[in-house]
């Protein structure tokens, strides 16, 4: 028995019928224009098959029209073709001008959106970054932010020392905080502390 079952979304609609009519639709690659009226053709050819609705072809042939691989596709001297792969004539240039506009739109489109997802996660991890060291906040997390209990003889680091990997202390103002040194840039080092968190300092403001 011939499986009816029905597609469900528009992507399973349009690897049907690129399966159908190989010769017309494509998965991958640039797409070939399509004839004008193709909807007709397709849902006159599959008007038959119980796996697909006119309303799925309509919807499915939307989305395939609207892909950056199909408005690749219509540019100057570009043939559309039938459900056959028939040639049925050039494109005009307003549909070329009408793509191309189309195209330029939903880039602009993505990349604004791309844009607002990376500001919304540099604000989330702005605000998952952890706080500032403050007494209290050693105090309440004693594991994880680590304090000299007494005050520890230091000397500024010479310039062969500067190097990663090397054990260091971290001068705070108040005290100086263990940590390994992670990657140097000219003056500016960056530091991990015995907490894990990372920091960049001046040179000058490490100890041995």
């Amino acid at each position: 028995m011939e499986n009816t079952e029905k597609l469900k979304n528009s992507k399973e609609v349009i690897a049907y019928i690129a399966e159908c009519f190989p010769k017309c639709f494509t998965l991958e690659g640039e797409a070939k224009p399509l004839k004008i009226g193709i909807f007709q053709d397709l849902a006159e050819r599959l008007s038959e098959d119980e796996k697909v609705s006119k309303t799925q072809l309509r919807a499915a042939l939307r989305q395939y029209t609207s892909s950056w691989r199909y408005l690749h596709g219509v540019k100057p001297g570009a043939t559309r073709v039938d459900l056959d792969g028939n040639a049925c004539g050039e494109l005009e240039e307003e549909h070329v001008e009408h793509a191309k506009t189309a195209l330029a739109e939903s880039k602009a489109r993505v990349q604004a959106r791309r844009k607002e997802q990376a500001q919304k996660n540099r604000e989330e991890a702005k605000a998952n970054k952890p706080k500032a060291k403050k007494p209290q906040a050693r105090r309440a997390q004693p594991k994880t932010q680590k304090a000299p209990s007494k005050p520890v003889e230091t000397r500024a680091l010479n310039a062969d020392e500067v190097t990663v990997g090397n054990q260091v202390n971290v001068n705070m103002g108040k005290g100086n905080m263990a940590a390994t040194i992670v990657e140097v840039n000219k003056e500016d080092v960056r530091v991990q502390l015995a907490n894990g968190l990372q920091m960049v300092v001046k040179a000058e403001h490490l100890r041995a």
